[in-house]
Parts: C-alpha cells; structure tokens; sequence
C-alpha cells in the first residue's frame, strides 16, 4: 500500500512538473506575442513619423521651388518692359541716327 501512495505521489508530482511547464511555456508565448505586437506597433508609429516628415520636407521644397519660379517670371516681366523701353527709346531717335550718319557719309571733307 505505501508504494502504491508513493507511486500516486509520483505521478502527481509528474503531473504538477508538466502542468507547469504548460503554464511557463503559456507565458513565453504570450510574450513573445506581446513583444512583437509591441515592435509592430512602433515600426508603424515610426514609419508614421517618417511619412509625416517627409510629407513636411516635400511641401517646404515646392513651397521654396514656387517661391523661385515666381522670382523667374518677375525677372521676365521685369526683362520684357526693359526691352520694351529700349525699343521705345530706339525707336524715337532713329531718325535721329540715321540723318545724322546720311550727314557723315554724304559729307566730303577736303
């Protein structure tokens, strides 16, 4: 009788040791799963972060390169009426210079 109680106590105590690698391998797992739920979630946050400041450096660039092209088109603008006022003044004298050089060339000197 007393080795038939010594092999029940064996056995439960068999029982307890598996039942509680049962339990410490429950946990491991759901650790692990906790841990890459957690490195998930912050390659998400920081790809989040990443888009965010990219999405910021792309509107200061166009922001900066709209700034630039309209300097370009203030600096035609500002080219086209120049040129235009240099016609203008060419335009008024040319009679001017061409008279004046009809007077040089037509002209003998002795």
């Amino acid at each position: 009788m007393d080795s038939m109680r010594r092999q029940g106590g064996i056995q439960m105590l068999l029982s307890a040791e598996q039942e509680a690698q049962h339990i410490v391998a429950s946990a491991r797992n759901m650790r692990m799963a906790r841990l890459k739920k957690a490195k998930d979630e912050s390659e998400r946050e920081a790809a989040a972060y990443h888009a965010h400041l990219e999405q910021e450096y792309q509107t200061k660039v166009s922001e900066n390169t709209g700034s630039s092209g309209w300097n370009v088109k203030r600096f035609d603008i500002d080219t086209e009426i120049k040129i235009q006022h240099l016609k203008d003044m060419t335009a008024s004298i040319s009679s001017d210079v061409v008279r004046m050089l009809l007077n040089h060339v037509t002209t003998v000197r002795n």
